[in-house]
């Protein structure tokens, strides 16, 4: 084991420190000796990637692909692709659904993955007391029949994305023999997959280590080990990778970003990924005052804040539809108007003398100036006729807040759909019985409700931005932004951007 300085250690910093004794090595020197670390921007809540708040984080991702495979595997352009189903589909009039299953897969514990893992794994994931947060989607299809390596099932009710979501949040095979022997909790304390990295050692709220796994069907990865270390400060992931601590890191400040990149020993990328900043709009309070909502909306120079906050990394947007999803209709437009958001106001009894007040929640350092927009964000509305206080809390607060329709009157949020499916981004985010929803009225849920289950995909795209056009109208949510992704690296590396915004190792090689 190398013994570090004291001054080595202070100057690695405590989680730096640890990691360095656990591997064995000089971390500053990892990615040259077989170890990748990653200075991350989230904590790991749960090792369970289909049950709870945090199986539907999509910044945990990139940890849940590391030591799972899904049931669709899907490329860093979004596109499908064999996971542990090698093919897969419905029958002509799409009242069955079949899937053939890859073989030749084992578990990290060396036991053979099968069919019966899948139909499990999908049978528990529709069963709405067992804390799967979509069990609503893997609910639509059951009475599953295996005959070799092929899996039938009936459609309960035809799901237009059943097959998508096998790529996304929660779409993850468990072994179904090891879970029900060891339970929940000895889940959490040996988790076991079939990807391609295995856990190693875990530290709450400091670090996980994964090995690689040398029998994983897609080949044995780059990295004989991986350090994700939890750095939710976006200043200390700045310092881990400016000081070498760390291999890899992202969502750091863009200023920083720009400045690194150029460092020498270090690279950088930022590309435009599925994810998008947004205003979540509770119907609650003053809320309830359609002046007030759209005036928020109006009041919100989202070009400026891209531009100045950002450096013009990002994509001011209007709806919850991205350019790059299947519903996007660029001729919906709310735009920046001063003037109307005060006279909206003016119309409900407020102004600049008289603001009216509401509190906005949002994280810090999550995203890259998430709590900075936030910040220009009121001081806009300040100007206009909107007192706002800011509420900061961590990213799995908002999860349990939201999950219990207890979000302030306005929450800032990250909204992630590597799937680009309308369902996923506007459906979620705005249908009243979602439980990711926290806007709930008759009006909108008349609308969503229908598009569910439409066989017609012409029919079913159109819908979705009709139901677009009606939430611009009505101020239901405040869209901001497509997001760049900032990652940088040192110039040994080479990494792949993933438009899902996962980080995943499996990404990152050797240069």
């Amino acid at each position: 084991m190398t013994t570090l300085t004291r001054r080595e250690a202070l100057s690695l910093g405590a989680a730096t420190f640890i990691t360095g004794i656990l591997a064995g090595r000089n971390i500053v020197l990892a990615a040259e000796n077989g170890t990748l670390t990653i200075a991350f921007n989230v904590n790991l809540p749960s090792f369970d990637p289909t049950t709870g708040p945090s199986a539907v984080n999509p910044a945990i991702q990139a940890i849940y692909r590391s030591i799972f495979d899904q049931f669709i595997g899907q490329g860093p352009d979004l596109k499908f692709q064999p996971g542990l189903l090698t093919d897969w589909g419905w029958n002509e009039d799409k009242t069955k659904v079949w899937m053939d299953v890859r073989q030749g897969v084992t578990w990290h514990d060396g036991t053979p993955f099968t069919p019966e893992d899948v139909v499990w794994s999908l049978t528990r994931a529709a069963d709405q007391k067992g804390g799967n947060p979509i069990s609503f989607i893997w609910s639509t299809a059951g009475n599953y029949k295996i005959e070799g390596h092929r899996i039938t099932g009936d459609v309960l009710r035809f799901e237009p994305t059943y097959f998508k979501w096998m790529a996304f949040l929660t779409g993850y095979v468990l072994p179904k023999a090891y879970y029900e022997k060891v339970g929940a909790e000895g889940f959490e304390k040996k988790p076991i997959g079939t990807g391609p990295y295995m856990v190693d050692a875990y530290e709450g709220n400091a670090f996980l280590r994964l090995k690689a796994n040398p029998n994983y069907f897609g080949g044995k990865p780059a990295f004989d080990t991986v350090v994700f270390k939890f750095v939710p400060d976006t200043t200390s992931r700045v310092a881990e990778i400016e000081s070498g601590s760390s291999d890899v890191t992202l969502e750091i400040p863009y200023e920083d970003f720009d400045r690194l990149k150029k460092k020498s020993g270090l690279s950088g990328t930022a590309t435009p990924i599925s994810d998008i900043g947004m205003i979540f709009i509770n119907n609650i309070d003053v809320m309830l005052d359609k002046n007030v909502r759209l005036a928020a909306h109006h009041a919100i120079d989202k070009k400026a804040i891209v531009a100045r906050l950002l450096r013009g990394y990002g994509v001011p947007i209007d709806t919850l539809e991205a350019p790059e999803y299947d519903a996007f209709d660029p001729s919906i437009v709310v735009g920046f108007d001063a003037g109307k958001a005060k006279a909206l106001l003016a119309a409900s009894g407020y102004s600049p003398e008289k603001p009216v007040k509401f509190k906005i929640q949002t994280t810090r350092g999550f995203k890259p100036k998430d709590y900075e927009m936030i910040q220009a964000i009121v001081g806009m509305w300040r100007k206009v006729g909107i007192e706002a206080e800011i509420e900061v809390y961590e990213i799995a607060k908002h999860y349990e807040l939201r999950a219990a329709d207890a979000l302030a009157p306005a929450a800032f949020y990250n909204w992630g759909n590597a799937i680009g499916d309308p369902t996923t981004s506007t459906g979620f985010a705005m249908f009243g019985p979602s439980p990711h929803s926290v806007w709930n009225t008759d009006d909108l849920d008349n609308m969503i409700g229908p598009l569910w289950g439409e066989k017609d995909e012409a029919k079913r795209i159109a819908g979705w931005k009709a139901v677009s056009k009606y939430i611009a109208e009505q101020g239901y949510v405040i869209p901001l932004l497509q997001y760049a992704q900032p990652i940088v690296y040192k110039e040994s590396l080479k990494v792949v951007p993933n438009v899902s915004g996962a980080l995943q190792p499996t990404l990152v090689a050797k240069a």
